[in-house]
């Protein structure tokens, strides 16, 4: 079978193919703006194999949610919590900024309708009339809606009112999607429920669209297609178009599952990645050679607490526009150039400076190499448009190029912080998997900031995200409350109330693996950690829990009593791995020396060429050393050394 993955960015759509055989073919074209899926789908017939299976990593959802594109949506809940969208819970959105506010909900305020019933941890306690039903029905078509999402107190326990309600607008409105929060996401907290839901009824008529489209256009040029979703894993289309929400982070999945291939090629399990492409830089976690996942999170501000990996998203990408703020301090993004009409040095009509027009500037990339799509950089196009920030970081373009990627490095490196740091976890103790087209750039530069020093440079770095989704297995979440103290519960207990979970795992993904988790925390904490379990012991439960506790929170609570909030099942069925190409390589030797500017100092040095893609493996390189391959450039810079592994991938350790 030969699996292809796509990764649709904003600049570039990657394409990698994966052989019967682990074998790894790798296309790259230029993204178009105005239809994805051209691009996609001129990737693909660029090969010459036929396509059995295609994995799609889409950012449709995330895009939806950032440029606000999605459905009109009215919000049916329990009368009385009319505004807890507004309310929220009370939080600043900046600590310290009075002056900022949270973004506001995905549905007006006038398309809110409430019910006049309510659930409470017992059962009924005001009921639903019929009469009530058709008045809300009623209401909620005078306003026309493009969408529905119903959420009802204390429905992830009773969701009776909630069924009846949801059962009447499907009957009332036709094709109008109903999103019932019983269904998207059956746990408490009210909020954070009802924001989910809302999310997935705003969501689902573009994304349900989108997915009905492409799957019509792939049928008659691939076997089979399936979406990638925040979780890491992969659904059918049919299944993807009822959960819109759960692909708010589809793109940035795939770069995580390709960095955790490549650390078990290397022997690596500790890992921060970092996939820098055309729009943003994503920084994420391995740890234990598994993806660190959460079960909360926003998306442009907008609280989602679906299943997805951790991801810490900032607008420093290759195309990141650079500027002058008001004080005249140099900044990048988070405006970009895309793919059209892109960096300066594109010559496609951009004439802002960027992170990418900075690194010509400074000799990182190569003129005369073509990118994608046979795009060749125009130097000159660079020089011009960064020195329209006339002395902001340097007198001359190099200077101010310097400062340039200095800053772009700087929001990079927080980023990684948050995600290590901010955790509980010392980042020099981890590896650095740089990747994306820009992200080897600037791997020596972020792992002296964080005090790393190992780098792992991938095979194909500039397509990373591809090969993931190629590899990525099939996933099912399913997730239900069970909020019970662990000292009043005995195994059975535990072991009926995971039964329906895991029937209802293996009945959406047959014969796949069923992996039990439980979400946990010390009783009277507002907060929960979610630990693995292979047992029904709660004994063991809680000691698990008081374990990770104490490594990621730094104490054991002390004796406190342990509740039992959640619980999840993940239903997986693994793909087969790609077998990483890097003992068919041959070049051994440098194929000359360029001059380039580092971004310390804006210091010239003379630095060694290499093909990055032809390495073979064994090969010893110092730095300063520039690696370009057809995908991605790497930097290595003055202080670091590397060699080729037998995967291909290039492993820098600190001198």
């Amino acid at each position: 079978m030969t699996r292809v993955g796509v990764d649709v960015g904003g600049t570039f759509t990657d394409l990698v193919a994966v052989a019967a055989d682990g074998a790894i073919a790798v296309h790259k074209v230029a993204t178009t703006p105005e239809d994805p899926a051209v691009g996609m789908f001129r990737a693909i017939e660029s090969m010459s194999a036929p396509v059995e299976l295609l994995v799609h990593g889409t950012t449709i959802a995330t895009n939806a949610l950032l440029e606000r594109r999605g459905a009109r949506v009215v919000l049916v809940t329990t009368r009385g919590f009319e505004d807890l969208l507004w309310l929220r819970r009370q939080d600043r959105a900046a600590l310290y900024d009075l002056a900022r506010d949270h973004p506001l909900p995905l549905v007006a305020r006038t398309g809110v309708v409430g019910v006049a019933e309510r659930m409470g941890p017992a059962g009924v306690q005001e009921p639903l009339s019929d009469a009530e039903v058709a008045r809300v029905v009623a209401a909620v078509q005078a306003l026309a809606p493009e969408s529905v999402a119903v959420g009802l107190l204390f429905a992830f326990r009773h969701p009776e009112h909630e069924r009846r309600i949801a059962a009447a607008l499907r009957g009332a409105l036709g094709d109008v999607p109903i999103a019932a929060s019983h269904e998207v996401l059956p746990v408490f907290r009210e909020f954070e429920r009802l924001s989910t839901t809302t999310v997935e009824a705003y969501l689902r008529p573009k994304v349900s669209s989108y997915l009905a489209r492409l799957d019509g256009e792939a049928r008659s040029r691939v076997g089979t297609l399936r979406i990638m979703t925040s979780a890491g894993g992969t659904l059918a289309p049919s299944a993807a178009a009822c959960r819109a929400a759960a692909l708010a982070l589809s793109g940035p999945a795939g770069g995580v599952v390709g960095a955790q291939l490549v650390g078990a090629a290397v022997g690596l399990s500790e890992l921060l990645t970092l996939d820098m492409g055309g729009t943003s830089a994503d920084a994420s976690l391995v740890t234990g050679g598994a993806a660190v996942h959460e079960g909360s999170g926003a998306v442009a501000g907008v609280p989602l607490a679906l299943p997805a990996i951790l991801i810490e998203t900032v607008s420093a990408g290759g195309g990141s526009i650079a500027r002058l703020d008001e004080g005249g301090a140099l900044k990048v993004g988070p405006d970009s150039a895309g793919a059209v009409p892109g960096p300066a040095c594109y010559g496609r009509g951009g004439t802002q400076a960027t992170v990418t027009d900075a690194c010509l500037v400074l000799g990182w990339l190569d003129a005369a190499t073509p990118l994608a799509a046979e795009l060749r950089l125009d130097p000159g196009a660079a020089e011009r448009a960064v020195a329209t920030l006339g002395d902001a970081a340097g007198s001359d373009p190099a200077g101010i190029a310097a400062g340039i990627v200095a800053v772009a490095a700087a929001v990079m490196a927080r980023a990684l912080r948050r995600v290590s740091v901010a955790r509980g976890l010392d980042p020099r103790r981890m590896a650095l998997v740089p990747f994306g087209g820009a992200g080897p750039l600037f791997g020596c530069a972020l792992a002296d900031a964080l005090g790393m020093r190992t780098i792992v440079i991938p095979p194909h770095p500039g397509v990373l995200s591809a090969l993931g989704l190629a590899a990525a297995a099939e996933r099912v979440d399913v997730v239900a409350s069970y909020h019970r103290e662990l000292d009043e519960l005995q195994p059975t207990d535990i072991g009926r109330a995971f039964s329906p979970l895991l029937r209802d795992g293996s009945d959406q993904l047959p014969g796949a693996a069923l992996w039990r988790y439980v979400d946990c925390r010390f009783a009277g904490q507002g907060y929960e950690l979610t630990i693995p379990v292979a047992t029904n012991n709660p004994q063991q439960i809680r000691d698990a829990f008081v374990a990770a506790h104490k490594e990621r929170l730094g104490h054991d609570g002390i004796g406190r009593p342990v509740e039992l909030v959640n619980l999840r099942v993940v239903a997986l069925r693994e793909s087969p791995l790609p077998q990483f190409a890097g003992t068919k390589r041959t070049t051994d030797r440098s194929r000359g020396r360029r001059s380039v500017v580092l971004e310390k100092g804006g210091k010239r040095v003379t630095a060694s060429l290499w093909a990055l893609d032809d390495l073979a493996a064994g090969v010893t390189l110092e730095g300063p050393a520039i690696l370009a391959g057809g995908d991605a450039t790497a930097l290595i810079a003055p202080g670091w050394r590397g060699s080729v592994h037998e995967s291909g991938a290039v492993q820098l350790e600190r001198v």
